[in-house]
């Protein structure tokens, strides 16, 4: 055998042995071990305490649960077949050994060119495992309908939900981070559907002007009588930052340094900076509702930041649902949402109101209840399934996703979002993704891999085929940035386009063969 390439196989089996945790970022401070987990605030169960709320809805939990084990199971098993097949790679039957186990552990083959030459060079681990990363997004996709039907139906607040508090578009920009990616079907518990709308950017840091022309498209539907009932109801943007109870000042948001503070701020300015725009551009009180929602992402426990009735959100003025959960907790269920209801009315007094289209219309104030009582379910489920904190309670992502969010995927830690239409407005966004991936993936040898995604509209003659040269300009730009990865064979990435109308959903464009993995 060459001796570099002797050298470069050995290399990369070394490297991908690492551990996935335990690694530090470069240019972020590494976690101090904590000397036991901090108790949960909302309950700590133990000496004959019970954190059984009576609002919890436990069929509900248990079959969310079953769909986080399926799909993390999916991914998971990835890195110990890769494993498996570093041992095996010098085997007389290695080709044969190693098609029989994908297909066994991960319901597809490997492409024929990757293992061939594995006894000569070794097997290019980072090759394999993009692969292996985009075949179980393309399964996750394939069987979302079946892993969703015990629990998509069953979720607190659908769209008739949203419509019945007045909104007709809910438009929700959380942090990339992939803590918040399980943010709608388990934080919120809020069913996706054509009217709800996820846009991640780093920090919360939506995009105002992209806002407003989204605004603008939806408004001239309500106004032509597209969306039935719109003369009532309205647009609600919402921002989403997060934080981190156990580790504050290094598991927060890196967008914002894990501080806070600056997180909360920033989101602020951007929801107020978005109704600025609005009504600065079409009249006073055309500006869309506005709410602030917090994650702590260890708990999954939520803050409701409602806008007073000028449209002003308070940093320091919020519901807590971890502590509505401990004051409520032992209560029956009429009991405890009777307090709950108070509470929200209370802190509505508290603001002098709260901002609605019409006086008297409280439908911000209903979603807030609704919210917060979803989530106390979320809290339950994160002591019952998680003991009370998630064991990970920093970046575990499997890749990035840039563009359009996958709503078949919504699973915290499954993905880093980046909604961006170009690399070059998005590129912030995109190298906090990296940097994120330089300690989970990089730096074992493992692949950063990237699926770009983009919707269209199938009732626009041409569409989808500018979506796909869209995505392929965008992926070249990114290996472009990101050229060292490239050049090395560790960034791999992907297309894939989605009809907003469901012809076609997450269909990754095929790629020849010699462009895999490169």
């Amino acid at each position: 055998m060459d001796t570099r390439k002797r050298q470069l196989a050995l290399q990369r089996a070394a490297r991908a042995t690492l551990p996935r945790h335990g690694l530090q970022m470069a240019g972020v401070r590494a976690e101090p071990a904590a000397s036991q987990p901090l108790p949960n605030p909302a309950c700590a169960p133990g000496a004959g305490r019970s954190c059984r709320h009576a609002l919890t809805d436990v069929a509900l939990n248990a079959a969310l649960h079953s769909y986080e084990q399926t799909v993390r199971g999916r991914f998971e098993s990835i890195e110990d077949v890769l494993r498996t097949l570093s041992a095996w790679q010098h085997e007389r039957d290695f080709v044969e050994r190693a098609q029989a186990l994908a297909r066994q552990r991960l319901d597809f083959e490997w492409p024929l060119a990757a293992l061939d030459s594995a006894w000569v060079a070794g097997v290019d681990m980072a090759a394999l495992h993009a692969h292996a990363m985009f075949e179980t997004i393309r399964r996750c996709v394939t069987l979302a309908p079946q892993d969703g039907a015990a629990w998509r139906d069953r979720l607190p607040v659908q769209a008739e939900t949203l419509r019945a508090c007045g909104v007709h578009t809910l438009d929700v920009s959380p942090c990339a981070d992939g803590r918040l990616q399980g943010v709608l079907p388990f934080v919120l518990r809020t069913a996706p559907s054509d009217h709800v709308v996820v846009k991640a950017y780093a920090g919360a840091l939506f995009d105002i002007e992209l806002d407003a022309q989204d605004w603008t498209q939806r408004e001239l539907e309500r106004l032509t009588g597209l969306i039935d009932g719109g003369e009532r109801l309205d647009y609600l943007k919402v921002a989403i930052y997060h934080f981190s109870s156990s580790h504050p000042e290094h598991e927060g948001c890196a967008a914002h340094g894990s501080h806070d503070a600056r997180a909360v701020a920033a989101a602020m300015e951007r929801l107020h900076g978005l109704r600025a725009a609005i009504d600065n551009t079409f009249g006073a009180g055309a500006a869309p509702l506005v709410m602030l929602i917090g994650v702590d992402t260890d708990l999954d426990a939520i803050r409701i930041h409602l806008p007073d009735a000028r449209g002003q959100l308070h940093a320091d003025r919020f519901l807590d649902a971890a502590t509505l959960y401990r004051e409520t907790l032992g209560l029956d269920a009429a009991a405890a949402r009777r307090r709950l209801h108070e509470a929200v009315a209370a802190h509505v007094r508290e603001l002098g109101g709260v901002l609605s289209r019409a006086p008297g219309d409280d439908g911000l104030a209903r979603l807030a209840a609704l919210w917060l009582e979803a989530n106390l379910s979320q809290i339950e489920y994160v002591i019952e399934h998680h003991n009370g904190r998630y064991a990970v309670i920093g970046h575990d992502e499997h890749f990035v996703c840039v563009g359009d969010a996958l709503p078949p995927l919504q699973l915290r830690n499954q993905y880093y979002h980046a909604h961006l239409d170009t690399v070059e407005e998005g590129s912030a966004d995109l190298d906090v993704g990296v940097k994120i991936f330089t300690g989970l993936n990089l730096r074992r040898g493992l692949a950063l891999p990237v699926l770009v995604h983009f919707t269209y509209s199938s009732r626009v003659p041409g569409a989808r085929e500018r979506a796909v040269a869209r995505g392929q300009r965008v992926l070249a730009a990114i290996r472009a940035r990101y050229r060292q990865w490239d050049e090395r064979g560790l960034l791999h990435g992907r297309v894939a386009v989605s009809d907003r109308y469901g012809r076609e959903t997450v269909a990754l464009i095929e790629e020849p063969l010699a462009d895999v993995g490169h």
